[in-house]
């Protein structure tokens, strides 16, 4: 079995600047800087046949490369917060590739979760922290802006449950066309 994902990787020197976010929070249990992504599509787990469905599925994706830029800060979680997250400033084009992705996955229907997307990169799960705090945080952070950089591939992840933290390995890479 794998329990897949569908998402963008981060470049390493705005994984840096991430990680230069990662203290001050009581109750955060940060993630380390080699899981930062960006999730388009949760798909779960699937056996062998499921797996190769998603490769096809994702193969006959055509969308254009883009800029992209980390910026600003948020929590889910209104009255326990549960996660701390970095945002993306002026998501339309990465919004068009989850559309694409989602389209392609569920032709070959695949069941795949139906919230409001919301384009974050996770910087911390969180247990027993005060939202007072979680929001104080955010505000004292929220002018964060990392470089922006050229989205030019997604990425099928698989992922492996750890004591720590998940433990992630792409399994096939995308590539968007170029547009420049």
């Amino acid at each position: 079995m794998h329990r897949l994902f569908v998402a963008l990787s981060i470049p390493e020197n705005v994984a840096a600047a991430l990680a230069t976010l990662q203290n001050g929070v009581e109750g955060a249990r940060w993630r380390p800087v080699e899981n930062f992504h960006l999730s388009l599509a949760f798909i779960g787990e699937t056996d062998r046949h499921g797996f190769n469905g998603v490769i096809d599925a994702l193969g006959e994706i055509d969308a254009p490369a883009f800029d992209l830029k980390i910026s600003g800060l948020g929590f889910f979680g209104d009255k326990k917060p549960r996660a701390l997250w970095a945002g993306v400033d002026d998501a339309a084009a990465l919004a068009h590739l989850k559309s694409k992705i989602e389209t392609a996955l569920r032709r070959k229907e695949f069941d795949l979760e139906r919230r409001k997307f919301t384009p974050h990169v996770t910087l911390a799960y969180l247990k027993g922290a005060r939202r007072d705090e979680i929001a104080a945080y955010c505000a004292a952070n929220g002018v964060f802006s990392a470089e922006t950089f050229r989205v030019q591939a997604f990425h099928l992840y698989s992922s492996r449950l750890g004591g720590q933290a998940s433990q992630y390995e792409i399994e096939a890479s995308y590539s968007l066309s170029s547009s420049r």
